[in-house]
């Protein structure tokens, strides 16, 4: 109070401004575990709501014009590890759908730590089934978590995202104010 007081009706001035960019690396693909703390954070699932919805695409949809269709892999893993083949897949899908500028030069690969690397990580079985065209196919949970799955594994083999950063010093009544924020930086 005693702050908003003193600077009330006085002038800011902006002593210093700094800018940049930040590089932010994608995350990881999906474990079980990482699974269900993102379907609980961003889609306000339980962990059994998630393995059941896990599950049902894990095992098969029936998908008009495909039949029967087991749309992830095996959801109860502690491993990052990707198949060649599904690298080689999502890095075709990213210069295709976004641009070569999109995809790094070489694939990004995850290090597993003390797992027993059974199974591969929790990913689309087919890249290509982007989560738009099977709206019509899925339950609501089913699409909401495929859509989590999905956009997850397609990011984890993109480029960084890059920032513009700013942050300002700004002096006013002999206090010192800082500020300061990011917005994601398109070519």
């Amino acid at each position: 109070d005693e702050i908003l007081l003193a600077v009330k009706d006085k002038d800011f001035i902006v002593t210093k401004i700094v800018k940049g960019r930040r590089k932010k690396t994608p995350a990881p693909p999906f474990i079980t575990s990482t699974l269900q703390q993102d379907a609980s954070r961003r889609l306000g699932f339980t962990a059994q709501r998630t393995m059941k919805a896990a599950q049902q695409l894990y095992e098969g949809v029936e998908l008009e014009g495909r039949g029967m269709t087991g749309l992830i892999t095996y959801m109860r893993t502690d491993s990052v590890r990707l198949s060649d083949d599904a690298l080689h897949a999502v890095r075709g899908y990213i210069k295709e759908s976004y641009g070569s500028e999109y995809c790094p030069r070489s694939a990004r690969v995850f290090k597993t730590r003390g797992a027993q690397d059974a199974h591969e990580t929790i990913r689309p079985s087919d890249v290509t089934l982007p989560p738009d065209q099977l709206k019509n196919d899925l339950s609501r949970d089913q699409l909401r978590l495929y859509r989590l799955i999905w956009e997850r594994f397609v990011a984890c083999q993109m480029s960084a995202a890059v920032y513009n950063v700013v942050s300002a010093e700004i002096e006013s009544a002999g206090y010192n104010f800082r500020a300061s924020g990011q917005t994601v930086k398109f070519k």
